[in-house]
């Protein structure tokens, strides 16, 4: 697959071919969603809790007599049946996360990138070097360029300077390649690949 190189300022800048084993795949709901889910199940806190009736702040002297008053027999207000009285079963600290294959989120990335050249919302930008850390300006040429909610990743390592400028923009995200990933690829409207990012995730996903 063949796609254009522009720069910056959308000037042309050549063009890349991009691995069809990567980037042409026909992308599938049911690989993607696998992935999705492991992500957010694993980024969830897991930090809901409820107290138990030995957790509860009631007496525990017991309420009434145990006959003769033509009700219920009951030993404690703590339990679950009255107000204030402790969750039978109710949620407690715990991991959500599950496991998935290395093999399976390498695919489920390789159908992201797809998913995203398939829609025409793939970009390959030449570079993200900048010069001077001004957000200013390149809130303009993203604004130019037509870019309201895009992720951009780079190689190795984000130009200092760009992801500095990039910090303050509503709906840009910059990432480098080993923090690529399904759920903020999917996330946002347009994938914008350097150069760089390009052969790293290449070389990353072969």
């Amino acid at each position: 697959m063949k796609l254009d190189v522009i720069k910056l300022d959308a000037k042309k800048a050549g063009s890349v071919d991009l691995d069809d084993a990567i980037f042409g795949l026909e992308p599938r709901a049911d690989i993607l969603h696998r992935v999705v889910r492991w992500q957010r199940n694993n980024a969830q806190a897991g930090t809901h809790k409820v107290k138990t009736r030995s957790e509860t702040s009631y007496s525990t002297k017991k309420i009434y007599r145990q006959k003769g008053t033509g009700g219920a027999r009951h030993g404690s207000r703590n339990a679950p049946i009255f107000r204030g009285g402790g969750v039978y079963k109710g949620p407690t600290p715990r991991s959500h996360g599950h496991e998935l294959t290395k093999k399976f989120r390498k695919l489920g990335l390789k159908h992201a990138l797809s998913a995203k050249a398939t829609a025409g919302e793939l970009v390959v930008i030449d570079t993200v070097d900048m010069k001077d850390a001004k957000t200013g300006a390149l809130a303009k040429q993203i604004k130019e360029l037509g870019w309201k909610r895009a992720l951009i990743i780079d190689g190795a390592e984000v130009n200092e300077n760009f992801a500095q400028a990039a910090r303050n923009i509503e709906g840009l995200d910059v990432l480098p390649s080993m923090g690529a990933n399904v759920y903020d690829i999917l996330k946002r409207d347009t994938l914008v690949l350097t150069k760089a990012g390009v052969e790293a995730l290449e070389a990353r996903l072969k």
